[in-house]
């Protein structure tokens, strides 16, 4: 079980019997998730400074936009193009937040979009609750492999197939990087009052955390709570509190009604800093061909 931890594509039965099993909490497997979230209260700990606090603010906030712009609208549906180079580091960013690879995660939400909130999609509140749609289809036995026949266009690249099978990589590297880090500035700059531990536990462990159910109340709130400008067939919602806490993706029914956008805010006044930021990163060809939504769907009129 712990070679899963270093290889998720390892499945000794096969990943399609996985697949196939019931819906099942796997411990072991879910481990991870668990240490990370027990972690936090380390915060007891370890202390308070407000430069951590800040610190680990920012992390989220650049990670949140790694999910949003790279793993939500580039992997899962390439809403925009970059270079081969450029999908690597997306890639190898995104997979920071800690929320697999990109691959599984494409994967996983191509599925979700072909069959939300009927009796097949894996994170539907209206088929099986809040709280399974927010934390317990992550948990799950069936949901753990990669289906690799939804994500052909992606998964013809070794380099991504390799993050993606070493999914706990990036993390590792990351988190030695940010203890590194606390050791620098609790030598070099003590006035900060911060130690290498305290910047640990609040940009490892608690940044991820709260990152993580941000992300997550979009399957989750976002299909509970809001308005629906759409009569798309799902529960999807519009919510300027979710699109602000996930940098645009608060968006959700103007997203299920045309998912192919780069743009979520279909409205001038619809925040969505992840669109501003790849608008911006394409006036310097870092992306490009940013797919924008069509006429004919904004001229659709219901609640806003």
């Amino acid at each position: 079980m712990l070679l899963q931890w270093v290889n998720s594509d390892y499945h000794p039965e096969g990943a399609e019997a996985v697949m196939q099993k019931e819906e099942k909490m796997d411990m072991k497997r879910t481990m991870p998730f668990i240490i990370l979230h027990a972690c936090c209260l380390l915060v007891f700990v370890v202390g308070f400074s407000w430069f951590a606090v800040a610190a680990a603010a920012a992390f989220y906030l650049f990670r949140m936009f790694a999910i949003t712009a790279f793993y939500h609208r580039y992997f899962s549906h390439r809403a925009y193009k970059t270079s081969r180079l450029g999908q690597f580091i997306f890639a190898a960013i995104g997979n920071m937040a800690c929320q697999r690879g990109a691959l599984w995660w494409a994967s996983t939400h191509r599925h979700h979009h072909k069959h939300s909130d009927d009796e097949h999609d894996i994170h539907s509140p209206r088929q099986k609750g809040f709280w399974w749609s927010h934390l317990g289809w992550i948990t799950s036995q069936r949901n753990f492999p990669t289906d690799y026949s939804r994500i052909k266009d992606l998964a013809k690249f070794p380099e991504l197939v390799f993050l993606n099978r070493h999914d706990m990589l990036v993390p590792v590297v990351m988190g030695v990087a940010i203890y590194g880090t606390g050791m620098l500035l609790e030598t070099y700059a003590p006035g900060l009052g911060c130690t290498a531990n305290q910047l640990f536990v609040w940009c490892f462990f608690v940044s991820t955390v709260v990152l993580m159910h941000g992300t997550f109340f979009i399957n989750s709130l976002a299909h509970v709570f809001g308005r629906r400008r759409y009569e798309t067939e799902d529960d999807s919602r519009n919510s300027l509190i979710l699109a602000l806490i996930t940098l645009g993706e608060g968006w959700h029914n103007n997203h299920h009604r045309y998912q192919y956008s780069a743009r979520q805010g279909f409205e001038w006044w619809q925040i969505d800093i992840s669109y501003y930021l790849l608008k911006t990163m394409s006036w310097f060809g870092i992306v490009w061909d940013l797919k924008p939504v069509p006429a004919k769907i904004r001229e659709e009129r219901g609640p806003v």
